[in-house]
């Protein structure tokens, strides 16, 4: 039922305050009707009594206290879903920005979805392919799983998602997968890249696109990531497709929702952001995965800037407590020129062992991928202690591990943006390295495999 009021009380932008409201709750849309007819659209943030705070998406001038009319919808944001929504670019708030025509909407769904039933869940166990060894090969993305990815203020996660987003595939059901994109926060450069991207390489033929800018509202970069995934619950669990979403910039999100709650003078919790962040960002995470009786799943990349490299600010602490895993990209890598700069020792997938092995990758991953992460941590301590003892102080095995570090990160990590390796490649390519050491040293792979995989 909508209802119409007359009764603005206060105006402290983008907050309006009305008064003997009825009825209204909490997350409903509206909007404000000016005396000359103009409309802004606002959504209610909290309600006390017969008084309603409202935001809104646009900003507040030229509102007039006494002459303007507030009227609410009596339903909250709403997504128009449709399988037309592939091949298509959104702003943050659903509308098409890329000049085609409205989509003819099968359904309306309230953007903040439904919470996924725990005992409906089905375990992720499946292999997704992303083309870059470093994911694959040492922390296996698995469909249905949460894996964010940790990045710095310059380092290039946005190529990073890109690639991802135009390579990743669940093998053997190319047809049925689909990439949500969700740029949040982010500039207008980087909108036309990533834009500029999907189109170039033919992926946005399976991809639905939001971008929110840095300009637009903070009202909206909240509903951004919620309209994402709610195009990809109607394609995963009523299309039956394979769907990976990505989101990108969290950090984002994150200040957007603390600007909201200083607006609305909420008591703030660690650095300013407001004391539900773990359950705010828990609504978004936890739509991901896959459920019991549904072919189709939801896999999530978010991607978040960490504030000055601080793995424990807020965001990236709390984001790792509900996902499963992450990928920390390094800034010493990236000053050494190696692309992606993946930091293979800190990441994490904790679900890396449910996607691989025989039938899934192949019969040698996981002794490959044990080999690879020791030999390339004693190699990291090798040359750790040439720099400090110099060359002559080690042993001649202690100069292979040291060597062998140098070839891991400059030919299985530096793989750059445009190449597309398949898990056998990246694999084969793990053996020619794991060639460099003495076979004594290789404790984690067995000897049959050693004598099937390792060139001779």
């Amino acid at each position: 039922m909508i209802r119409e009021y007359k009764t603005i009380h206060e105006i402290a932008s983008p907050l309006v305050l009305v008064r003997q409201v009825e009825g209204v709750t909490y997350d409903e849309l509206g909007e404000i009707e000016l005396p000359n007819g103009e409309k802004r659209r606002c959504k209610v943030l909290e309600v006390d009594g017969d008084t309603a705070v409202v935001q809104l998406f646009e900003d507040a001038g030229g509102i007039n206290l006494a002459e303007s009319k507030v009227r609410f919808l009596g339903h909250g944001l709403e997504l128009a879903v449709s399988e037309d929504m592939l091949g298509r670019v959104f702003d943050g708030m659903g509308n098409p920005i890329d000049g085609g025509p409205e989509i003819l909407a099968e359904a309306y769904r309230d953007i903040n979805g439904l919470p996924m039933n725990p005992a409906a869940r089905a375990y992720p166990a499946e292999f997704i392919q992303t083309g870059i060894s470093t994911i694959d090969g040492l922390n296996t993305l698995v469909r249905g799983q949460k894996l964010p990815i940790f990045s710095g203020s310059g380092l290039p996660h946005a190529a990073l998602a890109a690639q991802i987003a135009r390579q990743a595939r669940v093998l053997g059901s190319d047809s049925n997968f689909a990439v949500v994109f969700a740029a949040i926060g982010i500039t207008f450069e980087e909108s036309e890249y990533f834009i500029q991207e999907f189109r170039r390489t033919g992926a946005i033929d399976r991809a639905v696109i939001f971008t929110n800018l840095a300009n637009d509202p903070a009202v909206e970069r909240i509903a951004t990531p919620r309209m994402a995934l709610t195009a990809a619950e109607y394609l995963a669990f009523e299309k039956d497709m394979h769907v990976l979403v990505i989101l990108t910039d969290i950090t984002n999100y994150a200040e957007a929702l603390r600007e909201i709650s200083a607006a609305k003078k909420e008591v703030p919790g660690r650095r300013g952001y407001p004391g539900y962040l773990y359950t705010d960002l828990a609504t978004i995470y936890e739509r991901a995965g896959r459920r019991i009786g549904k072919e189709g799943s939801i896999t999530l990349i978010p991607i978040l800037t960490m504030p000055e490299d601080d793995i424990t600010h807020p965001i990236p602490d709390l984001t790792g407590y509900i996902t499963e895993g992450q990928i920390i990209l390094s800034r010493d890598l990236h000053r050494k020129g190696i692309v992606p700069p993946v930091d293979v020792l800190p990441s994490l997938s904790r679900l890396k062992d449910k996607g691989i092995g025989e039938g899934k990758t192949r019969e040698d991953h996981a002794g490959t991928m044990n080999q690879l992460f020791a030999a390339y941590a004693s190699g990291v301590d090798s040359r750790e202690l040439m720099t400090i003892l110099g060359e002559s102080a080690l042993s001649e095995t202690d100069k292979l591990f040291a060597k062998f570090a140098d070839e891991f990160e400059n030919r299985y990590v530096n793989q750059g943006n445009d190449k597309n390796r398949s898990i056998e490649e990246t694999l084969d390519l793990g053996w020619e390295l794991l060639s460099i050491l003495p076979r004594s040293e290789l404790k984690r792979v067995t000897p049959e495999h050693i004598e099937k995989y390792m060139k001779k």
